[in-house]
């Protein structure tokens, strides 16, 4: 049967969509496994109706590729491994280094596919002379959790920034004690992303020492890095050393949304009242539920504890490069905390919580707690438990909250 072209556009139209849609979610405050699983049989339905139409829908993308953005990309990368189109994939590869976007299309695309698909496709690119094609075979390797081995541990000595980045990131990512050391020798790397991941990876495999000491500074410059490192060094914190680094961000001049996200990190309920104040600040309130919620556990929208946004809040942005302000509102998919209520849940539940033990989302953190929040709750709270999790067990394999829904659920099944 023919296949229709018009439909084909369709789909390939709502594909590309969609992948874009996906990069979203997966950082949105109010995503949950169920709602990442619902985004992704919609993707997986559109690029399914391309690949069954066979050389029509690899040739509608191969001329999409005029304008090469992620997501024409993203699909074409997709077609094409799932084809064993060796010519495409040649020139797809060749796009590493000329199209900005094509290293996050195509990494993309490797961590989408199933695992089976890539034999025969890593190993090449792990062993390659381009730095860029090692970095893609790493990056695959890692994103499905897979041991790269030797290449691996070659990849973190690389005089290649980026790859000798992205190796540290996965020693940690897949739990290789083995390489803590390598790890500890690259905080003081002049590249800050290589010293910041060194001693993330470090931490996570079980250094309490000098790589927390890293991350602690890290977490008091502000910069790209800060709320990784921010996050990380509380969650290694026992609740003395939460208070303590909390005064410190305080002291040494911390905005205040930074010290907000940091006092729900903390899991310090002594923190509450000072929290409940920030509730009533407009700028400030949304982010200040969040933290509210990430200490107690509680969700705001299914307890009825939100309220509807004020009339005097701002539209969302539009995407007209002429106007100003036009990027998104971080607190956009924030529920607004209705105080009162909030409150009045507080004072009611308030004897089930120890204000010497430190919470993290309505319990004190433990293995068994991170996976029902990995099966439960929202996406930046996901993410956050796999942290937690990791620490808890130095050299276990850190969950991949952006992989599939599906592949996600294969692997909650197993824990």
């Amino acid at each position: 049967m023919k296949a229709i072209p018009h439909v084909l556009a369709q789909h390939l139209e709502d594909a590309v969509s969609l992948r874009a849609v996906r990069s979203v979610l997966l950082r949105e405050p109010h995503v949950k496994l169920k709602d990442l699983a619902s985004a992704d049989e919609r993707l997986l339905a559109h690029l399914d109706g391309l690949s069954i139409a066979g050389d029509d829908g690899a040739e509608l993308s191969r001329a999409a590729l005029e304008l090469p953005a992620v997501g024409q990309l993203f699909v074409a990368c997709v077609l094409a491994i799932e084809r064993r189109d060796a010519t495409q994939i040649e020139h797809l590869l060749s796009l590493l280094g000329a199209v900005p976007d094509a290293p996050r299309a195509l990494s993309s695309a490797f961590g989408w596919v199933a695992a089976p698909l890539l034999r025969g496709l890593t190993a090449p690119l792990l062993t390659s002379p381009s730095p860029q094609l090692r970095w893609l075979g790493l990056v695959a390797c890692a994103q499905h959790r897979v041991d790269s081995g030797a290449q691996l541990a070659q990849a973190l000595r690389d005089p290649d920034v980026r790859l000798r980045t992205r190796a540290l990131r996965a020693a940690g990512e897949l739990g290789r004690t083995d390489l803590l050391a390598d790890c500890l020798d690259q905080m003081a790397d002049e590249a800050e992303a290589v010293a910041v991941s060194a001693a993330r990876s470090a931490v996570l495999l079980g250094d309490r020492g000098e790589a927390l000491r890293c991350l602690r500074k890290q977490a008091l410059t502000p910069g790209p890095h800060r709320l990784e490192a921010l996050a990380i060094t509380l969650f290694a914190a026992d609740l003395d050393s939460a208070r303590g680094f909390i005064r410190k961000l305080v002291a040494e001049g911390a905005d205040t949304r930074t010290i907000i996200r940091a006092a729900g990190w903390s899991g310090d309920l002594q923190v509450l009242p000072w929290l409940f104040k920030q509730m009533e600040s407009e700028p400030h309130t949304r982010v200040a539920g969040e933290a509210f919620c990430f200490m107690t556990g509680i969700d705001l929208a299914w307890n009825h504890l939100h309220r509807d946004a004020p009339e005097t809040e701002s539209p969302s942005p539009n995407d007209d490069p002429a106007e100003a302000g036009v990027a998104l509102d971080e607190d956009e998919n924030l529920r607004w905390p209705d105080l009162p209520k909030v409150t009045a849940w507080w004072q009611k539940n308030q004897p089930q919580f120890a204000t010497t033990t430190r919470y993290f989302l309505g319990a004190p953190p433990s293995t068994a707690h991170c996976v029902q929040a990995l099966r439960n709750s929202t996406q930046r709270q996901r993410m956050a438990s796999a942290i937690q999790r990791s620490l808890l067990n130095p050299g276990s394999v850190l969950f991949n909250c952006a992989a599939p829904a599906r592949r996600q659920e294969r692997m909650l099944a197993q824990m």
